[in-house]
């Protein structure tokens, strides 16, 4: 007789596994992918459904006020309830997940890819946060990722300071100016709910618009 059982457990793990893109490419975006991170931008309408999929471990940056429903491999669930501006950070994990509101939910999310073999811990000495405490709070910090909240009011600018490589989530609108450490400089126009990669580097940021201007960085540790 043949035993079928661990080709059943085999496929249920594969399925388990899927990419949530492929399941859902018309609500799950890649905004972009290098070899440290995927981002994906979540548009899910209410009362909608993402089958079973998997994530390796992410920071997820909410716009909306949600509701929602878990479902894990094992048949337990977990609801959670998330204000509009609040940044999480998961282990990897596979899930099902319904969007218990009527409203639509929208997200970014931060895929954190495992760093190659000779990746080291990510060095700083000008730290934001201890130059420039009035700017920068930290929201998330593990082994993985340092997370910070930066706002600036109009026209306020910052001091000189580095960062990791990072991704950069705009949480408004904004209108900023970069001043690197040998003077030249970047104007940048900033769109709400984009998200953009940055390498590990210098700058001094200014907000010279009208209006206050508020980011998420996720800061690599590796």
């Amino acid at each position: 007789m043949r035993v079928m059982f661990p080709v059943a457990v085999a496929l249920t793990a594969a399925a388990f596994a899927q990419d949530v893109v492929q399941l859902a490419p018309d609500r799950v975006k890649v905004v972009f992918e290098n070899d440290r991170v995927r981002v994906l931008h979540f548009n899910e309408p209410g009362h909608s459904k993402l089958p079973m999929h998997s994530h390796p471990a992410y920071v997820a940056v909410g716009f909306t006020t949600d509701d929602f429903k878990y479902t894990f491999p094992e048949g337990k669930t977990s609801n959670d309830r998330p204000k509009a501006g609040e940044v999480a950070y998961s282990k990897a994990i596979t899930h099902a997940s319904e969007n218990l509101s009527d409203s639509e939910s929208e997200a970014v999310m931060v895929e954190l890819k495992e760093p190659g073999g000779g990746a080291t811990a990510a060095k700083t000495t000008l730290d934001p946060v201890k130059l420039d405490p009035k700017h920068y709070k930290v929201v998330i910090n593990n082994d993985q990722v340092r997370v910070l909240r930066a706002k600036y009011g109009p026209h306020e600018k910052s001091v000189m300071h580095e960062h990791p490589a990072s991704v950069a989530v705009f949480m408004t609108d904004g209108h900023s100016k970069f001043t690197l450490p040998d003077g030249t400089s970047q104007d940048r126009t900033l769109k709400a709910h984009d998200a953009m990669w940055a390498d590990a580097g210098k700058h001094l940021p200014e907000n010279v618009g009208d209006k206050s201007f508020e980011v998420i960085v996720i800061e690599l540790k590796k």
